[in-house]
């Protein structure tokens, strides 16, 4: 029986944070910097094209505010989860994603990108501490 319970409360925890996942992805969308900066640790990193950064609450309120593209729409598919501890989880997806100048209505160029976040439990909330992105050049392979 508890064995059943645990698998139960992963996949309940693998589905909260597909939801948090979407829920930073939306909060991008609105421009809501509050709603991202409460899904994410006081230090994180990201990396992608532009290389890697480590950034702290204060840099990540900056790049959201001041970059010059904003995510116009986004969609997630291919979700895996993966939680190798009761703390700790690492999502991986693909996701299509259009970027488009701040304060335009131009929808922008759609992308198409792989993503992985690590999340970590600390005081029963999760907070995503890294993120990378990489664009798909071709089209993707079948999973196995």
């Amino acid at each position: 029986m508890a064995k059943h319970k645990q698998v139960h409360d992963k996949q309940d925890t693998a589905q909260h944070l597909i939801e948090l996942e979407r829920k930073f992805w939306q909060s991008l969308v609105r421009e809501d910097t509050d709603a991202a900066l409460s899904m994410l640790d006081q230090q994180a990193l990201m990396v992608s094209s532009h290389g890697s950064m480590k950034f702290d609450h204060m840099q990540y309120r900056q790049m959201a505010q001041q970059g010059a593209m904003v995510l116009k729409d986004f969609k997630l598919g291919d979700i895996d989860v993966l939680q190798p501890t009761d703390d700790m989880a690492v999502l991986t997806y693909r996701v299509k994603q259009s970027m488009g100048p701040r304060g335009s209505s131009d929808t922008g160029k759609m992308q198409e990108m792989v993503d992985s976040s690590t999340w970590v439990r600390k005081d029963d909330q999760w907070q995503c501490v890294a993120h990378t992105e990489t664009p798909l050049d071709t089209p993707p392979q079948k999973r196995h």
